[in-house]
């Protein structure tokens, strides 16, 4: 699914299991929609297992801490899980180049 939070002019897309937690979570921010976040549950997961969890954080970000039935203040548009696959797989790509 996908929502978006005009306080913070972000583009949320989310992939969620059947209890509805994140499992994957792509942050677009602002006109140009450049991704600030593209994060992984598993990834952070063995990060934190590895003791990298510092590093994981700063250059993917982390996932929602709470199921999506908890969230407040967003009207989630369902999206396929080829849709999410194409943003999520853009995301990752400008990631790893880094900033311009």
């Amino acid at each position: 699914m996908r929502c978006y939070w005009d306080e913070e002019d972000t583009w949320f897309y989310v992939e969620v299991d059947a209890e509805g937690w994140v499992i994957r979570q792509v942050e677009l921010e602002g006109p140009e929609l450049p991704p600030i976040a593209a994060a992984s549950l598993a990834e952070w997961q063995r990060a934190r297992g590895a003791g990298r969890l510092d590093e994981y954080d700063n250059r993917f970000g982390i996932t929602a801490e709470l199921p999506v039935s908890e969230w407040e203040g967003h009207d989630p548009e369902e999206l396929t899980l080829d849709e999410f696959e194409e943003v999520w797989d853009s995301a990752r790509r400008q990631i790893a180049v880094g900033p311009s």
